[in-house]
């Protein structure tokens, strides 16, 4: 008699509406190991948590259905079995005599289903980071995006959104595989709907849409199907920690309890030591976790087990339906630690070779390796594969701009990689100069072009996996003082119309082509080299300000030597005749030239040495 009633219902006013409702997830896929999903649907009315939910789908059972004080809101559990054929699932409502539905499709899986994307990195890989807003501007036609907030677009000021985006991105793909780059990560591509400073993405306002001033989800999915076809990774940046105040789910939460609430708006103290001080005040660790970021970014509750459903099954469903290889998460130490741990353990179950570096913007190689799969016997173990290297770009900076002493200097850099006994597999530890939230490197060694070289023969050749930021490979200058946006400039050639294009020989000057072809002979080099990219590090203790360590992978092997002196030195060669074995000649990288090994080299001040044995 019911199922009588409920077909009548459906012949006399059933309407499929894809408005009616919003699912979250937007789909699924049969397949899935992850097959038990929550939906989370958010009707247009306070009453929309009385309507009685249907699925009627092959495969797809309904196991619970919860509530919230916030009766616009409904979370369905569902399990999709194995065997479930791809296709339309209508999630039907039943209220007051009326029915309704949403189309939730089941799509079949990825090609592949995790080998030929979620490819993960390790240390073959060099990386490239991007803003899009300001690399390149490749579709006119999303530079302002009609009903969004931020309508900005002034090239003229750093904090305004310029117009660069995913085609631009696309468009240039060549000039960056031909640089010798592997990997492309991109500052966040979600949508950022505020009413100012969208250009950096961090802020998300929903989770599944990609930003329509980028190109949206199909230029997202073009620009990803274009690396891979040439052999390039894409790594998404996610954002687990806090939200965009315009999204929706903080806007018109469910519940008080989806977010960090205060009595009064309290900031995270940023003092990540309170995570794991054995004497640290309760309440200076809430407040380090469970603080805002900034007043703009309300603050997850991931200890709310909806919460934790959302921000998982979006990660798991970004990889599959956009083929992500790899997965850099902003703000790591900010974010319940537990929490992450299962997240990662997702991701991971999914796509076995899928990587994930945090962000570890941290000082001391104890408090960024707490974040890290790392060797310690304590209490909260991560699972997290890699780390933002922030204490080698420590290392290198003082060894660029500090006087070489015990314990200063290129000292320091020595210092810091002694101690990665700590970590599981230092090689995974992500290297880099600068990025898109400090000042440029060239500016940090005061736009020295030997101490600048010297800096990316390191970041080229030492343990990690190393990362560029758009423009280093000209000797972008930049510094965040008094604002970040001056570390984020467009990359010249990008736009229509700019009086250079720097994507080209022709439009760089001499010292920029001299550092683009240094860049790319290194990069180059560094792709057919194992004794870099798969080989063991051997550091020798500095003297005199001269820094001298080795990559060995079998017989190969690669030789630095760094002259951080403001003097010229010398370095006799008998100190390493252990590990040239009698080899009677070398090659230098850059040139390419030839000669006999020699007794001593002769060291320019601020130089680097960069010779292998053929």
């Amino acid at each position: 008699m019911k199922k009588l009633l409920y077909s009548f219902l459906l012949f006399t006013a059933f309407q499929v509406n894809a408005q009616y409702a919003k699912v979250y997830p937007t789909n699924w896929w049969v397949g899935m190991k992850q097959n038990k999903i929550q939906l989370l649907l958010k009707g247009e009315y306070s009453d929309f948590s009385k309507e009685k939910i249907i699925i009627d789908y092959p495969g797809i059972q309904i196991n619970k259905i919860h509530k919230f004080k916030n009766g616009a809101y409904i979370a369905v559990d569902i399990t999709i079995a194995p065997g479930t054929k791809p296709g339309i699932a209508d999630i039907e409502f039943i209220a007051g005599g009326k029915g309704h539905a949403i189309p939730f499709e089941l799509k079949p899986r990825r090609k592949g289903n995790g080998t030929v994307f979620a490819q993960g990195l390790n240390s073959s890989d060099l990386l490239y980071l991007i803003m899009p807003d300001r690399f390149s501007n490749g579709d006119l036609t999303n530079d302002r995006v009609e009903g969004m907030l931020d309508q900005t677009l002034r090239r003229d000021t750093v904090f305004n959104r310029h117009g660069g985006d995913l085609k631009g991105i696309q468009n240039h793909l060549d000039y960056l595989k031909d640089l010798g780059l592997t990997a492309l990560w991109l500052n966040p591509v979600i949508e950022n709907d505020m009413p100012n400073r969208t250009e950096h993405g961090y802020a998300f306002t929903d989770h599944y849409v990609i930003d329509r001033r980028l190109g949206g989800e199909t230029a997202y999915k073009n620009l990803i199907d274009a690396c891979h076809a040439k052999g390039m990774k894409v790594i998404q940046d996610a954002v687990y920690n806090h939200i965009g105040s315009e999204h929706i789910l903080f806007k018109d939460m469910p519940d008080s309890n989806w977010f960090h609430q205060w009595k009064t708006y309290t900031n995270t103290t940023y003092k990540d030591q309170t995570l794991f001080d054995p004497y640290a005040a309760p309440a200076d660790k809430k407040q380090m976790s469970d603080g805002w970021f900034v007043p703009s970014m309300p603050d997850w509750n991931h200890a709310n087990p909806f919460v934790e459903k959302y921000l998982i099954q979006h990660a798991v469903w970004t990889v599959e339906e956009f083929g992500i290889d790899a997965w850099r998460i902003d703000t790591y130490a900010y974010n319940d630690l537990e929490f992450m741990n299962r997240c990662n353990a997702a991701l991971m179950t999914e796509y076995p070779k899928i990587f994930m570096f945090g962000e570890t913007w941290v000082n001391g190689v104890p408090n960024q390796s707490y974040f890290v799969a790392n060797n310690y016997q304590i209490p909260y173990k991560s699972n997290l594969q890699s780390v933002t290297d922030f204490q080698t770009l420590w290392g290198i900076k003082d060894a660029m701009t500090k006087d070489f002493g015990w314990t200063d200097g290129v000292n320091n850099l020595y210092t810091i990689l002694a101690q990665d006994f700590v970590y599981k597999n230092p090689n995974n530890n992500v290297v880099f100069l600068d990025n898109h939230d400090i000042s440029r490197f060239y500016s940090v060694v005061g736009e020295d072009i030997a101490k600048y070289k010297m800096s990316l023969g390191w970041l080229l050749t030492t343990r990690g996996i190393p990362q560029l930021y758009y423009g280093d490979e000209l000797a972008t200058a930049g510094v965040t003082s008094p604002n970040d946006g001056y570390v984020r400039l467009d990359f010249p050639g990008g736009w229509d119309g700019d009086p250079k294009n720097k994507f080209t020989d022709a439009g760089r000057t001499e010292k920029e082509k001299d550092i683009f072809n240094y860049v790319k002979t290194l990069a180059q080099f560094r792709k057919k080299s194992n004794a870099i990219t798969k080989g063991k590090l051997i550091q020798y203790v500095p003297v005199d300000a001269v820094y001298t360590y080795f990559r060995q992978y079998k017989n190969e092997l690669v030789m630095v030597v760094m002259n951080t002196a403001k003097e010229k030195r010398e370095l006799a060669t008998a100190r390493f005749a252990g590990l040239l074995n009698g080899r009677k000649t070398l090659q230098e990288i850059v040139s390419g030239k030839q000669m006999p090994v020699p007794d001593k080299f002769f060291l320019e001040p601020n130089s680097i040495l960069l010779v292998t044995f053929p």
